[in-house]
């Protein structure tokens, strides 16, 4: 894990919240909030990955990096290694961090802490968790689960991604985070498989690599972020970022 370098998916066209990238947090756009935090990770050179004119302006007018992307992306992993192959064909970055472009309240902290189980080499993509204490939070299948067994304190290995409530019985529950950060080569190998069956029964991306045997763990944080996809949650990012709703 010798040179990461983060890159961040974003798109106009989000059905409930459309322009999403663009709505105004406290006098500038969610998109730079999300770069600013990014680039404050301080691990690696940080890029905005889009295909709209307007959010590679607004990511430039703030002093970032914007790369253009095709449009007909199927998901934000497509999107990155696209960028990526752009930004550094030579291949120098050895790991790309994928932060989601509607996460404005990410800590720099967590972004940073994502890459640490890279250091073991049977891992080829880290992401995060929090632990859930709230019980409609541990029912809710908006928030997705994942059930890991433990490696070492604060890190764990992931089995199995859900929306259901799992594991059964007592015990820690976690939220994942959907921020990972992958090897340049588990990258390239996960956008080259076909949707799984149960990627596609609990809509959830990551379990293809799970089901194609690719290792996934997992660095436990105290919180997570919450994504802005709705006008609600819009409004609670402006609360939390100073502005009022």
């Amino acid at each position: 894990m010798s040179d990461p370098v983060i890159l961040i998916p974003a798109r106009m066209a989000a059905s409930r919240l459309p322009g999403k990238p663009l709505a105004d947090i406290a006098g500038e756009p969610m998109i730079t909030h999300v770069w600013r935090r990014a680039v404050e990770a301080g691990i690696g050179p940080v890029a905005v990955a889009t295909d709209a004119p307007e959010i590679a302006q607004a990511v430039e007018a703030a002093g970032g990096v914007a790369v253009m992307t095709r449009a007909d992306h199927a998901s934000g992993s497509d999107r990155i290694f696209e960028a990526l192959e752009a930004l550094d064909p030579q291949g120098s970055h050895d790991v790309v961090v994928n932060v989601q472009g509607d996460f404005p309240t990410i800590d720099p902290r967590a972004i940073a802490a994502a890459i640490l189980p890279l250091a073991d080499p049977a891992v080829a993509i880290a992401t995060l968790a929090c632990p859930i204490r709230d019980e409609d939070e541990a029912n809710d299948p908006n928030i997705v689960k994942v059930v890991g067994s433990p490696v070492s304190a604060g890190r764990l290995r992931a089995l199995y991604f859900t929306r259901a409530r799992a594991p059964w019985g007592e015990g820690p529950l976690y939220h994942h985070i959907g921020l990972y950060a992958f090897r340049r080569r588990a990258l390239e190998r996960f956008i080259g498989l076909a949707p799984s069956a149960l990627e596609m029964r609990e809509k959830l991306e990551q379990l293809r690599a799970l089901e194609d045997g690719m290792r996934i763990d997992v660095t436990v944080v105290d919180d997570a972020p919450f994504g802005v996809d709705t006008p609600e949650s819009l409004a609670r990012a402006r609360a939390v970022l100073g502005e009022p709703s």
